[in-house]
């Protein structure tokens, strides 16, 4: 197992201003963004939200929202049917039952539509500056994996492994580190062995078929 002690030290040096690339005003808007945000890119989701958010303005303005009409506003995000139910019945749930505000607890934001646990974890941390676990998605998948830090591919099993080596203190910045250096450095198709910090931790460096 590496030192990930060292692992976190170095990356924190390569991305000093790691942080959540998906812009938003309040926890609703950041909940809207992180569900567009599921197989497609932090860009295009920062391009489309300005103009929803001026469209649909509160809460319930998504909850009495036209479908039709919602997965035109959003169609440029892709699988826009599925979002559009998510969100809009996020949109009903969190008025019926939580007053209009979005929860700021695992438990309760698990009870929403389209809201799996790494989203959950999105909106806790970035949102609610709350920290119950480590947020995976595909970039941390796949560094976990190189970096030996879980022989799982399931991203509960995954993150259960992170949560028992990294320090708790650098869970949600953990997640940033990950993500913002699988996007420079250690993509899917061809990593940049050569250029990264880490190459000397890392038991796959210089190994990935391309």
């Amino acid at each position: 197992m590496i030192d990930t002690r060292k692992l976190i030290s170095l990356l924190k040096k390569d991305y000093p201003g790691a942080k959540i690339a998906l812009r938003f005003r309040n926890p609703w808007q950041l909940l809207t963004a992180t569900i567009l945000s599921a197989q497609c890119t932090d860009i295009r989701v920062n391009q489309v939200t300005p103009g929803l958010f001026k469209k649909y303005k509160t809460v319930a303005d998504f909850a009495r929202a036209d479908i039709k009409e919602f997965e035109r506003d959003i169609r440029s995000t892709g699988f826009y049917k599925n979002k559009s139910r998510a969100i809009i019945g996020s949109a009903k749930k969190v008025l019926s039952d939580f007053k209009g505000r979005v929860p700021d607890t695992m438990e309760e934001l698990l009870t929403l539509p389209g809201i799996g646990r790494k989203t959950a974890n999105v909106i806790l941390s970035s949102g609610f500056g709350k920290v119950e676990g480590i947020v995976v998605d595909t970039h941390v998948i796949r560094l976990s994996g190189r970096l030996g830090l879980t022989k799982n591919t399931n991203p509960e099993k995954i993150e259960e492994d992170l949560m028992k080596i990294i320090p708790k203190s650098d869970w949600s910045i953990f997640s940033h580190l990950l993500i913002l250096h699988g996007r420079e450095i250690c993509n899917a198709r061809k990593p940049l062995c050569a250029d990264c910090s880490v190459n000397k931790l890392c038991p796959s460096a210089f190994k990935v078929k391309k």
